[in-house]
């Protein structure tokens, strides 16, 4: 009864919303065509078959402007069945973009129209729900300010991916089966002891309990992708983006892989990071900058005066395997760069999660309701869990505190749709940390977030690698309209 009741009132609401404020509507009357499709694409020299999304002139993605409607026309070309989450942007529940919560699939060949306000600026990205992911079913999703617009720079897009000549379907079931290599489960003890080192250097207190140095190895990658791409290719042959002497980059980076995390390398270059998830922070300043599953970055560089060339590599969690762009003045020689590295990258701790401090905090509320969640996993049964003493059921306009503790061997990047949460505890150091929608917890870490119930619905709170959300990480936060 609640969700055909509610989606019923949901989807009246989302119909008559857009007529409330004309000036916001009639910034884009018309709507933009959003295709589902088939693409062949080119990895390791070998042909593949991959979905893309892509406007009418096979331009990837949307670009939009804050304030406006999200006023899109999405067409399903494909022979299958599918449907597209908008990552980052709140629409109403009915909109979400989760097959079956609660709209149905997009039938092959089906139009499906979406019309919502889009909200402020931000880097987001659309992509399926669904195994299809994997697939390369994803997309930027870029919504722009005023000021984006008026500042002196230049924007780069990049968007992230682990690539497999497998289907995901073959892959999920490799993990199942125990097999190693390609689709099979690798072994984690050099990565735990990468891991205790860093949360050493760190300091970083583990919450009471953590098993001593005997617990068993972490497991940073369960996948043995054959690629790992950067606006869909290598650095056997990466993108180069012409840049001005002395300009100004905004590098807008989208983790889109399902399975893979990866520090963000920005070289000679020194970044300053100035939003998480789309929502601006203190800027912070560095040149190596963690990204897990789900995740976005916005990077701003100042480039040297001179001529020069300037790799942003994205270095695979605990592995040698690397992926990324080229920025490159035009008079430059730009030299190979190996898929490879000679060091594994780094594996990825909340160091830098407890720096962040967002621009815009929630308003100061004490919360109205607490729950508890206990990400658990078995690796041999490839099994994942989200515990809680019962239902996440709240009410609307209430504060909202989510203690998240992570007692797997596997870190998992917990994203909660339709919200965005501000981070306000790790490990038992309160603060107030990044408002964002999808936020790390590493093995044997506890994550505390708050947000405001403002957005009736059941909204999916999941892991955001694939096959831990496929195999049972996911659970639902709900409430209806009534107060």
């Amino acid at each position: 009864m609640f969700r055909r009741e509610f989606l019923k009132t949901l989807a009246s609401a989302a119909i008559v919303a857009p007529t409330l404020n004309s000036t916001r509507a009639l910034a884009n009357p018309v709507p933009a065509e959003l295709v589902i499709g088939k693409r062949t694409l080119v990895v390791n020299g070998k042909a593949a078959t991959v979905f893309g999304l892509t406007d009418r002139s096979g331009k990837p993605g949307l670009v939009l402007d804050a304030g406006t409607d999200f006023n899109v026309r999405l067409l399903n070309e494909t022979s299958t069945d599918t449907l597209i989450h908008w990552h980052g942007l709140t629409p109403p529940w009915s909109m979400d973009g989760v097959p079956d919560n609660p709209a149905a699939s997009l039938a092959a060949g089906e139009i499906r129209e979406y019309r919502f306000p889009v909200g402020p600026g931000g880097t987001h990205w659309m992509h399926a729900h669904t195994l299809q992911e994997q697939s390369m079913l994803a997309a930027p999703l870029i919504v722009r300010t005023a000021e984006d617009h008026a500042r002196d720079e230049q924007e780069v897009v990049i968007l992230l991916h682990d690539f497999s000549f497998k289907s995901p379907e073959e892959l999920l079931e490799g993990l199942k089966g125990g097999g190693s290599g390609h689709g099979g489960k690798q072994s984690g003890h050099q990565g735990m002891m990468q891991m205790m080192s860093n949360m050493h250097g760190q300091h970083q207190r583990p919450i009471s309990g953590m098993p001593p140095m005997g617990m068993p190895a972490m497991d940073l990658n369960d996948i043995e992708y054959d690629a790992y791409l950067a606006n869909d290719r290598t650095l056997d042959d990466p993108e180069v983006v012409r840049t001005e002497k002395g300009g100004r980059v905004r590098l807008r980076i989208i983790n889109g892989a399902t399975a893979t995390a990866f520090t963000i390398n920005t070289g000679s270059v020194v970044g300053s990071l100035i939003a998480v998830d789309g929502i601006d922070i203190a800027p912070i300043s560095a040149s190596r900058f963690p990204i897990s599953m789900g995740q976005r970055l916005d990077i701003r560089l100042e480039l040297p005066a001179g001529p020069g060339s300037y790799p942003i590599l994205a270095l695979r969690e605990g592995a040698k395997e690397q992926t990324g762009i080229i920025l490159a003045t035009k008079d430059t020689v730009i030299g190979k760069i190996d898929t490879t590295a000679s060091e594994n990258g780094p594996v990825l701790e909340l160091g830098l999660e407890q720096h962040l401090r967002t621009a815009t905090p929630l308003a100061g509320r004490s919360p109205d309701r607490q729950f508890d969640a206990t990400l658990t996993g078995d690796m041999a049964a490839y099994s994942w869990k989200i515990e809680t003493a019962g239902p996440l059921n709240v009410a609307r306009d209430q504060r909202v505190r989510l203690t998240m503790r992570n007692m797997s061997m596997m870190s998992h990047p917990m994203h909660l749709h339709g919200h965005h949460f501000q981070v306000v505890g790790i490990n038992g150091q309160r603060f107030s940390g990044a408002v964002r929608d999808t936020v790390l917890l590493t093995p044997m870490a506890e994550v505390v977030v708050e947000f405001d119930a403002s957005n009736p619905g059941r909204w999916p709170l999941h892991c955001h690698h694939l096959y831990h959300m496929a195999t049972g990480m996911m659970t639902f936060i709900t409430y209806d309209g009534e107060i």
